[in-house]
């Protein structure tokens, strides 16, 4: 028998093209009639994770993305809030995860269990669930879709963990078009199987500071279908400290915040707010000089304007017109391709 949550698109009639559903198309007064008086919550609160929504979870590796989704993944399947998020009632949760074996991933799910305590421990062990084929799978080819749409079936999953998403395409990730018809593929996932989608992604190389959804890979493809970003960064050298900051489509505004992790139950705690960052100053040729100062001799193009994004957390576009500026003024040289000090 097919779970309740599991409902299939309707089929097209083949001769035209229209539904063999008649309610398919709707008026405005019939749409009125079926609105909720109230919107449903969100799966996670305050607007991380909107009902059937999809969440983009990034930063640069080891930073702690795949440790923070599984604590989200066990909050969300006990009903419990963590790591300063609310969690309004536990839910079914697919987890398709690439990177680690089957065991090494439930031996991280053991040690984060101990911390569910008696009540929150039983709904875990019943509403989070592993697909244990999912290596190999694409989401871009017909055949992997239909396997994650089964694994949802199955599961009668209310949010399907995607960790990485590059593990579940083979498209050029710098390519629009590609992008844009992999971001088809989630959508239909998530509309086939009506379940949320949490997907972590890696970032872009030399990312601003305010910089949030527009970090992912393929972002321009991916704005189109997200509803909230979740960014993660390393604010400090301490290696158990990260920094989240959001982007929300439908959601008000949600101040950074800081998070600890926990080395031995691997759980993330919520420590406060993040610091505000500085005001931003405008990037001087002499910014441009010490960053190649400390370099070295001589640095590519790319290796200074990183170094200048560092030292100064300024956009690329920022960092590039800075170079110029330097280069005219004399505070730097461009020799042969690369960038030296004046002689």
């Amino acid at each position: 028998m097919k779970p309740s949550c599991w409902t299939p698109l309707p089929r097209l009639c083949c001769e035209t093209g229209a539904a063999k559903n008649p309610s398919v198309v709707l008026s405005l007064a019939q749409l009125l009639t079926e609105q909720p008086a109230a919107p449903p919550p969100g799966w996670i609160e305050p607007g991380l994770l909107p009902a059937q929504g999809i969440l983009f979870v990034g930063g640069e590796p080891k930073v702690g993305k795949s440790l923070l989704v599984a604590n989200l993944a066990l909050a969300l399947a006990s009903g419990q809030n963590r790591a300063g998020f609310t969690v309004p009632a536990a839910r079914r949760v697919l987890v398709c995860q690439f990177e680690l074996p089957v065991a090494q991933f439930v031996s991280r799910l053991v040690a984060m269990r101990r911390s569910l305590g008696p009540d929150g421990t039983p709904a875990a062990d019943q509403n989070l669930l592993v697909d244990t084929r999912a290596m190999g799978h694409l989401l871009s080819a017909p055949q992997g879709l239909n396997h994650f749409l089964v694994a949802a079936r199955e599961a009668a999953a209310e949010v399907i963990v995607l960790d990485p998403l590059y593990s579940t395409h083979d498209q050029d990730e710098n390519d629009t078009r590609s992008m844009a018809a992999l971001c088809q593929s989630l959508l239909r996932l998530r509309d086939a199987s009506r379940a949320a989608l949490i997907v972590v992604h890696h970032v872009r190389k030399s990312i601003g500071r305010d910089e949030i959804g527009r970090a992912f890979r393929g972002s321009s493809a991916l704005h189109a279908v997200g509803d909230s970003y979740l960014l993660l960064t390393r604010p400090s050298a301490s290696p158990t400290a990260v920094e989240l900051r959001f982007q929300f489509r439908y959601a008000a505004p949600l101040g950074a915040r800081l998070l600890e992790l926990e080395p031995q139950s691997l759980w993330f705690s919520a420590v406060g707010a993040a610091c505000h960052p500085r005001p931003r100053r405008k990037v001087e040729p002499a910014d441009v000089t010490q960053a190649l100062a400390g370099i070295g001799q001589q640095a590519r193009h790319n290796q200074l304007r990183d170094q200048v994004m560092r030292a100064t957390e300024c956009s690329k576009p920022t960092a590039q017109l800075a170079i110029q500026e330097a280069c005219l003024k004399g505070g730097i040289v461009q020799d042969n391709g690369q960038y030296r000090l004046p002689l």
